[in-house]
C-alpha cells in the first residue's frame, strides 16, 4: 500500500496545487473588486458590488457535493473527464473562489481607513492604493485568511474523494470504507492531517516573517 498512499498524496498536493494558483488569484482579485467598490470605497460603484456579492453568496450556499454534481457537465467539457484529480480541481476552484474572495474582503477591511485617506489626500491612483495601501498594510491578514482558506481547501479535496476525485480521500473511501479497511481510513486521515499542519506551519512562519518587517 505504500506506493498507493504516496501517489494519493502527490494527487491531493497536485489539487491543492492547482486551486492555490487559480482560486487564489481569482479569489484575490474578485476580493480586491468588492473591497473597492463597495460603499465608502476608492473606487465604489454599487452595482459592480451588487452583482458581485450576489453570485458570492450564492455559490457559497452551495454545498460542495452538489456543486460537484452541477458542473459535472462543464468539468467533462473544460478537461474531459468527470473523473481524476485534474476533473475535480474544478468544482474545487470553482467552490474556493467565492470564499476566499469574501476572505480577501474581511481582510482588506481591517486597513486603517486613515492610512486610505491619507493616501488619497496625496493624490495616488487607485492601482497604487490597492498595491501600496491595501496589499501592503493588509498582507498578515492576507496570510492569515489564506492560510485558513488552504485548509479548507483539503477538506474540499478529501470530499471530493466520495466521487473518486483521487487524492486521499479516494483511498479512504474507495480502499477504506468500502471495504471496511479501518487501517487505510486511519492512514490516509494522518496523511491529511499532517498536510494541513505542514501548511499552517508554513503559513505561521510567513506571518511571523511578515509582521516583523
Amino acid at each position: 500500500m505504500r506506493d498507493l498512499f504516496w501517489e494519493a498524496t502527490l494527487e491531493t498536493l497536485y489539487m491543492l496545487g492547482l486551486t492555490i494558483i487559480f482560486a487564489g488569484t481569482l479569489g484575490l482579485l474578485l476580493g480586491i473588486l468588492i473591497t473597492v467598490t463597495g460603499e465608502g470605497g476608492i473606487l465604489e460603484q454599487p452595482l459592480i458590488y451588487k452583482i458581485c456579492d450576489v453570485l458570492i453568496n450564492i455559490f457559497r450556499s452551495i454545498p460542495f457535493i452538489i456543486l460537484l454534481a452541477l458542473l459535472g457537465g462543464f468539468t467533462a467539457w473544460l478537461v474531459g473527464t468527470r473523473i481524476g484529480s485534474t476533473a475535480a480541481s474544478v468544482p474545487i476552484i470553482v467552490a474556493t473562489i467565492p470564499f476566499f474572495a469574501r476572505q480577501v474582503e474581511i481582510a482588506l477591511l481591517e486597513v486603517d481607513p486613515g492610512v486610505v485617506e491619507a493616501a488619497q489626500a496625496m493624490g495616488s491612483s487607485p492601482w497604487d492604493i490597492i498595491v501600496r495601501v491595501y496589499l501592503r498594510e493588509g498582507l498578515p491578514a492576507l496570510l492569515r485568511v489564506s492560510a485558513s482558506t488552504v485548509i479548507n481547501v483539503i477538506g474540499l479535496i478529501a470530499m471530493a474523494g466520495v466521487v473518486g476525485g483521487g487524492g486521499l480521500g479516494t483511498v479512504a473511501i474507495a480502499r477504506g470504507y468500502n471495504r471496511n479497511r479501518l487501517d487505510i481510513i486511519l492512514v490516509s486521515t494522518v496523511l491529511i492531517l499532517l498536510i494541513v499542519f505542514i501548511s499552517q506551519m508554513i503559513f505561521n512562519l510567513l506571518i511571523r516573517l511578515v509582521t516583523r518587517r
